[in-house]
């Protein structure tokens, strides 16, 4: 997809690698993070249980058809789908091994041992639901961030790349024995967390809440007033945000308005930390949408869930997270599946990674100014 629009851009390296930049995006110095719109995958790092589990799991109703979708690897969805704003779920392991063994495989007549050498090592570990939705195209939150910062390194051109964090310790939603109980995220565990995200990212990779709060009291203060940063500043860089609101207070305890952190919040304008808002059903609040991001606040939405809009080709949701102007559109669709029986996927106009904001991007810019495929690759 990507390589064929290359022809619509010209020649020239990426501004900022501090070359020939401004014949590249001459509006990087106007045009703002919160001013793009991109598509993300849901759920990034997901491939589907294996079938004879999954013929075991349909039993179950809704739950067991909402796992029925599956996403290549992180590099392959930035290259060829567009992709710019992955969701990896986390779950704490400080000691190791916690999910190397699949109790759900007993139900099938499968050995439960992973053999994963990975698994048994301590750290966050990567994957939907414990025992039951396992597979994955990364073991390891660290392995996920290497991916991404390989690819990233590689093609210093891209707008920034969104990594939302679901920090999971959810009790196994059906009953089964041997299962993992997993660690509660608490204020350590994020410390943790934000420890992985520094061990493979260097600070200048990264946007963090101290850079976009400068001098301000709040980081809402400083969204609201100065704005985020500029997309001279943004580019070829990633910025984390956490999904779970519920753990908002863990995760700020002790760091006030964020400071010192890694993650932006998923908070509620008016919070000291408000700076992205998580409103994912895009039809009823569609409205709400609109309203918080003309206010400055960077919004993510989802354009399906569970299989069910895809299953029966239904686009409302779809274009109405597109037409809300939320940057981050997440979608497990960015291609069509033929397996699910319709042809329904989501993807920008035009086919290209990013576009102008509609509600906030000046009457100037145009897609080429965000993202242009031709050089994505510039050095």
């Amino acid at each position: 997809m990507l390589a064929a629009l290359v022809a619509l851009g010209g020649c020239g390296e990426d501004q900022t690698r501090g070359t020939t930049a401004a014949a590249t995006y001459p509006q990087d110095d106007t045009l703002r993070l919160n001013q793009i719109q991109v598509v993300g995958s849901h759920n990034s790092y997901h491939i589907q249980p294996r079938p004879e589990l999954l013929n075991v799991l349909l039993r179950f109703g809704n739950l067991a058809q909402g796992l029925e979708y599956a996403h290549p690897p992180l590099d392959q969805q930035f290259e060829s789908q567009g992709v710019r704003q992955i969701e990896i779920d986390v779950w704490a392991d400080p000691h190791g091994g916690l999910f190397a063994n699949r109790a759900g495989l007993t139900v099938v007549h499968e050995p439960t041992a992973s053999g994963i050498p990975e698994l048994s090592q301590p750290g966050f570990k990567v994957l939907h639901i414990q025992d039951i939705d396992f597979e994955s195209n990364c073991w390891t939150f660290v392995e996920c961030l290497q991916t991404v910062k390989s690819w990233s390194d590689a093609h210093p051109g891209h707008v920034p790349i969104m990594i939302l964090i679901e920090a999971k310790d959810d009790a196994l939603p059906i009953p089964l024995a041997g299962a993992a109980v997993p660690v509660p995220i608490d204020t350590a565990q994020f410390d943790a967390l934000d420890a992985e995200i520094r061990s493979v990212l260097p600070p200048a990779k990264v946007i963090t809440p101290d850079e976009v709060r400068g001098p301000h009291a709040t980081l809402e203060e400083a969204i609201l007033t100065d704005g985020w940063p500029t997309l001279r500043k943004s580019r070829g860089r990633v910025l984390f945000t956490l999904d779970n609101a519920a753990k908002r207070d863990a995760y700020i305890a002790g760091h006030p308005s964020l400071a010192g952190r890694v993650l932006f919040t998923n908070a509620e304008p008016g919070d000291p930390d408000a700076a992205f808002v998580e409103i994912n059903d895009s039809v009823p609040d569609y409205a709400r949408i609109q309203q918080t991001v003309r206010a400055g606040y960077i919004v993510r939405t989802r354009a399906d869930a569970d299989t069910v809009e895809a299953r029966a080709n239904d686009t409302t949701t779809r274009d109405a997270a597109i037409g809300s102007g939320a940057q981050f559109v997440s979608t497990d669709y960015p291609v069509p599946d033929p397996t699910i029986g319709t042809d329904y996927q989501v993807t920008l106009p035009r086919g290209m990674p990013a576009l102008c904001n509609p509600l906030t991007a000046p009457p100037s810019c145009t897609a080429l100014d965000i993202e242009n495929p031709a050089h994505l690759s510039a050095r």
